[in-house]
């Protein structure tokens, strides 16, 4: 929760104020207690919507209908006003965790936590749906969780069954990834596609990750209605049923909300226990019931800020974070593994004991620890540099954590780098689902985050844009791909292969070739998209043939990559042949053997041999006793980077305290004690950078803060090893 503005109200409803909860596309959500001492939700309609006669119309008919709604696991409308200057509307305040928090910070719930979750939830829908309302919005966001159950909440864009929609023509209502095809194609979505939505938040609750991946909206959007849902690693049959049937293409397929309380045996929580969810789940329950609980008396409200105080929980860490005083709690990450080359002296050999630190957040002992390792060595290998340097005025050193490719482990990580106020900058996360899953905190604390293995094509905004994307995004590699493939003589089709066995970084490979093909080229494209775990692929290859596809790219992973090259060396192909850089290793060359030859790779890292990495090479192989491993150039790159603009940063503080050495600043801009800059002084220089570095040149993207240029590399199997080739095509200015 957050302080009040001075612009907010006192009292709204005879409800006094007591912070906001948070703003959404139609109003600002406050947190209000009632004279008698009940607690509410409030939401206040923005003055554009409030100043419309025919939104007010419609509001104040979907809060009649809202307060129909009649079930313990949805949350209850306990005050309105629709004919105020600004409209509200007030519904029971719930002091849990949204299941979104829950999934992100522990990863995916126990399969009778789903179930029991799918079958309360399924009741709060059934009185919606009787009440004549369709939710819209059914996502983990909007689902609160508490010791007894569930509650859905937040209709801020339901509407009657049978009125028009509150929106343009055209626009897609919702939160794409928990959409139903229908609502997703444009059209009117009705009870069924609350069902559907529950099925894909069920189906995230049982994996942690949507079924339709994450991405561009576009993509979730096609992939929606398109696609089977990713219900990989989902084993429990009962569970597989309601999911399948929940998440039906046809809407007339799927189960009415009551059918499915039916549908779903599973036994429902009963008085104050709180079996029916895992004991750290339980215990984040009662720590977010106490934080917000914590709350002011029935006095007068106080509009402005108050002198700091102590406070607790997660205010407490983002006020300290700001201002960068917050101590490390090491003893609540004791799982996590700590780099251990932090001296404890402080000094690192740093005139006046100064030692700024750069974290690494990486997968170490994951399905990605290769990559982690890699990119471990090469922060390394550029502080041990930046540290022999002459006339450094403080020294770096480096604090290494391992999230072993899990999303709660390294939302942990993350918290606990964001927390030591030493930590000026973070390379890493290893791979796109942790790094999504850091963001937040890091953002939070507007800690700079430069990850060069994260390639998702795009993730959530945030408030400080504390994320560099330092590697080629899956969109920005599908050019070099594309013009590899078929920028040649007699290429006129391209047979594109998704293969769901790859997860989302295969899809948005697939998608972005499949969409770059006819912009590039005046070539066509046959796609196809395949279930994870297809083993047998020879159908599909056949297809291509039979659709004259005279190149072929695979997405996927490994040993899906390994199936295909087996099924293509069967056929009479003899066209161009790719695999996605995920694929490309010793898993891929020993599965497919001979019929790996002439398999090529567009990678978005550099090679040893490369002649620009000779001098670091050489480094590498003193330092570490061997040619550094694919990532490694790269990770040492931006951290070069994070160094220079440190010492850049360092420069003008020293130059700034001399008299007449430049403007004053703001209290809130004060540099340390020790002349540490802030992260975001940092943030800020490394987003107005330009940094030649060993695999490529550094320059982001104002807007999006993503890598600017198309620097890629090509790699093909030669005698049972990928071999580089050199620099892969880049398309023409």
């Amino acid at each position: 929760m957050d302080d009040l503005r001075p612009t907010d109200p006192a009292r709204i409803g005879g409800h006094r104020l007591l912070g906001r909860l948070g703003t959404g596309g139609m109003g600002v959500v406050y947190l209000g207690r009632t004279d008698a001492g009940a607690l509410a939700a409030i939401k206040v309609i923005l003055p554009e919507y409030a100043g419309d006669e025919d939104f007010r119309t419609r509001f104040r008919r979907e809060v009649e209908a809202a307060r129909r709604v009649d079930s313990p696991w949805a949350v209850p409308v306990t005050g309105a006003d629709t004919g105020a200057a600004q409209p509200w509307l007030a519904t029971e305040f719930v002091p849990g965790p949204a299941l979104s928090d829950v999934i992100v910070r522990y990863g995916p719930l126990p399969v009778r936590s789903v179930m029991v979750l799918g079958r309360l939830l399924s009741r709060a829908l059934s009185a919606v749906h009787a009440a004549g309302l369709v939710h819209r919005d059914v996502k983990p966001g909007n689902v609160l969780l508490a010791a007894r159950g569930p509650r859905l909440i937040d209709f801020g864009i339901a509407r009657a069954a049978d009125a028009t929609a509150l929106t343009g023509t055209g626009i897609v209502v919702g939160t794409p990834g928990f959409l139903p095809p229908e609502q997703a194609s444009g059209d009117p979505a009705g009870a069924a596609g609350d069902v559907f939505s529950l099925g894909c938040l069920l189906a995230y609750a049982a994996t942690g990750r949507p079924p339709f991946g994450s991405g561009a909206v576009d993509a979730l959007l096609y992939r929606t209605v398109h696609d089977a849902p990713d219900l990989d690693g989902i084993e429990a049959p009962a569970l597989r049923v309601v999911l399948e049937r929940c998440l039906a293409k046809d809407p007339a397929a799927r189960p009415a909300a009551a059918d499915l309380d039916r549908l779903i045996t599973e036994d429902v929580p009963t008085g104050e226990g709180a079996d029916w969810l895992p004991e750290d789940v339980v215990r984040m329950i009662a720590d977010r019931a106490a934080d917000l609980l914590a709350l002011p008396g029935i006095d007068a409200t106080v509009v402005e800020r108050p002198a700091p105080e102590p406070a607790s929980g997660r205010r407490r860490f983002l006020a300290l974070a700001a201002g960068g005083a917050v101590a490390l709690g090491a003893s609540a990450f004791a799982a996590v593994r700590l780099g251990a080359d932090v001296p404890g002296d402080g000094s690192n050999g740093a005139p006046a004991g100064r030692r700024w630190i750069i974290g690494v957040h990486a997968d170490l002992t994951g399905a990605q620890r290769a990559a982690g390792r890699a990119q471990e060595r090469g922060v390394r290998l550029a502080v041990e540099r930046f540290n022999s340097l002459e006339n450094q005025s403080f020294r770096l050193a480096v604090k290494v954590l391992d999230d072993a490719g899990d999303t709660a482990r390294s939302a942990r990580v993350a918290e606990e780098f964001s927390r030591d106020p030493e930590i000026l900058a973070v390379i890493g996360p290893t791979g796109d689902a942790t790094t999504a899953a850091a963001l937040s905190m890091y953002d939070e604390a507007a800690l700079p985050v430069l990850t060069v293995s994260a390639l998702q094509i795009t993730f959530l905004p945030r408030v400080n844009g504390s994320l560099f994307q330092a590697g080629p995004s899956y969109a920005s590699l599908s050019i070099p791909i594309v013009r590899r493939l078929l920028l040649r003589p007699g290429v006129e089709r391209l047979g594109v292969l998704i293969d769901r066995s790859g997860g989302q970084a295969a899809y948005q490979a697939g998608y972005a070739t499949n969409l770059m093909t006819p912009n590039l080229t005046d070539a066509t494209t046959h796609p196809r998209v395949v279930p994870a775990g297809t083993s047998e692929l020879a159908p599909v290859i056949q297809d291509f043939l039979d659709h004259r596809a005279d190149a072929l790219f695979y997405a996927g992973d490994a040993a899906g990559a390994a199936r295909a090259a087996l099924a293509l060396a069967a056929t009479p192909f003899d066209g161009p042949r790719m695999a996605q850089h995920t694929a490309m290793g010793p898993e891929f060359v020993e599965g497919a053997g001979e019929a790996a030859e002439d398999w090529e790779f567009v990678a978005p890292f550099t090679d040893a041999s490369a002649p620009a990495a000779t001098a670091f090479t050489a480094a590498h192989r003193k330092r570490f006793g061997a040619a550094p491993a694919a990532w490694a150039a790269e990770a040492y790159d931006v951290a070069g980077l994070v160094a220079r603009e440190l010492a850049a940063l360092a420069g003008r503080t020293a130059k700034s305290r001399k008299p007449g050495g430049g403007r004053s600043r703001a209290p809130s801009e004060q540099p340390s004690g020790d002349g540490r800059p802030t992260r975001f002084e940092l943030t800020a220089a490394i987003a107005a950078t330009r940094y030649e570095g060993v695999s490529r040149t550094y320059a982001f993207d104002e807007e999006r803060q993503q890598l600017v240029g198309q620097d890629a590399y090509l790699y093909r199997v030669e005698d049972g090893r990928p071999r580089y080739l050199g620099p892969a095509p880049k398309a023409e200015s």
